[in-house]
């Protein structure tokens, strides 16, 4: 870990990469770290499968950073791993396809982390997938179960239903990648979640108690401060950033909470105010928080708004000893650019954590 409200330094854009003798009869597609740490726990759960991950570099320096970790730690287990710069400027995208393609056709699974993301999608209109398993990333898991289960088009829960340009002239690829994930003869559908989530019809859901991270990691220490999880709905345009800082300063007041776990995309600048405003120790994780909090040393409370983080840290942390309790987002707290599915989205999530691990709820 780091404690600063800076971020490191960008990691060098050359990376190790293993390639392997034979066509890999599992392939993984991640994009983040927390991808790539729910595709080792799939991994454990199955059996470690003959399984090859291909990163798809993000751009920003504080993902790429805790993916290269997330890599070591991958390798360190046996699996090969390749990091394919997808999207290092002009011509990368074509180059990656032309790479990828083979291994494509011939996998018998495919393990991919975001249906929502761009690059999957196009991705899935090369092939159709014999079997298909879906990892968490983020609370999306729940909504794109539940659009799936509606037949309806796939849209990120803070996403406004207005579709642009863009959107619009990737409609035909969204469709189709849309009709690769839903099962179908000869294929099947895996959701391999920490999320409570109810399986569509005809696929399967597998759940995650992340068995990989206790065993490998932990039990951790325990501080007698709290210590506060960021989010980024400031970053992804969900919260107003005074509304935030302001109920931050104000939980950490009446919790005592001596550390922000920054998330790996909040802004330096939205840090650096917290850092001064609150009297909080910014620490940017090097590792997803579910590593972090098993390794220690961990308060003895956890407060967390509404994220992935209050279903997988009740499983990363039981019989640890941690109170985890949920802050819930403030209709005032939204901006007016929201989707307008955010509060009730964000409600579910904190009402969901409370209903399925007893954990408790409060306010700012």
């Amino acid at each position: 870990m780091t404690p600063a409200p800076r971020p490191t330094s960008s990691p060098t854009t050359s990376s190790p990469t293993t390639s392997p003798r034979t066509t890999p009869s599992h392939l993984a597609f991640v994009e983040s770290p927390v991808q790539l740490l729910n595709v080792l726990e799939w991994a454990h759960h199955a059996g470690r499968p003959d399984l090859v991950v291909t990163v798809l570099s993000p751009t920003d320096p504080m993902s790429r950073g805790q993916l290269r970790r997330m890599a070591r730690l991958a390798r360190d287990e046996g699996f090969t791993v390749r990091w394919q710069e997808a999207r290092g400027g002009r011509g990368a995208l074509l180059r990656a396809l032309r790479d990828l393609t083979p291994s494509l056709l011939r996998a018998e699974r495919v393990i991919i982390g975001d249906p929502f993301s761009r690059y999957v999608q196009l991705l899935l209109t090369l092939f159709g997938p014999r079997a298909l398993t879906v990892v968490d990333d983020g609370t999306a898991t729940m909504e794109f179960a539940a659009q799936l289960a509606r037949g309806e088009r796939l849209v990120r829960w803070h996403r406004r239903g207005v579709r642009g340009p863009r959107e619009l002239a990737l409609a035909p690829v969204t469709a189709l990648a849309r009709r690769r994930l839903a099962p179908a003869r000869g294929r099947t559908v895996e959701i391999f979640t920490a999320l409570p989530v109810e399986a569509p019809p005809g696929t399967t859901v597998t759940a995650n108690g992340f068995a990989w991270t206790r065993a490998r990691f932990g039990p951790p220490r325990l501080t007698r401060g709290a210590d506060l999880v960021g989010t980024s709905l400031v970053e992804t345009g969900v919260v107003d950033p005074d509304r935030y800082v302001g109920a931050v300063a104000a939980l950490a007041a009446a919790h005592g909470a001596t550390r922000y776990f920054a998330h790996r995309r909040e802004s330096v600048e939205k840090l650096h105010r917290i850092a001064v405003e609150t009297g909080l120790e910014v620490v940017r994780p090097d590792l997803p928080l579910e590593l972090i909090a098993r390794r220690g040393p961990i308060g003895r409370t956890v407060l967390s708004f509404p994220s992935t983080v209050v279903h997988t840290l009740p499983a990363a942390l039981g019989g640890t000893g941690v109170t985890i309790t949920v802050c819930g987002i403030a209709p005032e707290w939204l901006r007016e650019s929201a989707s307008p599915r955010a509060q009730g989205f964000l409600a579910g999530v904190a009402e969901s954590a409370r209903s399925v691990h007893g954990l408790s709820l409060t306010g700012a």
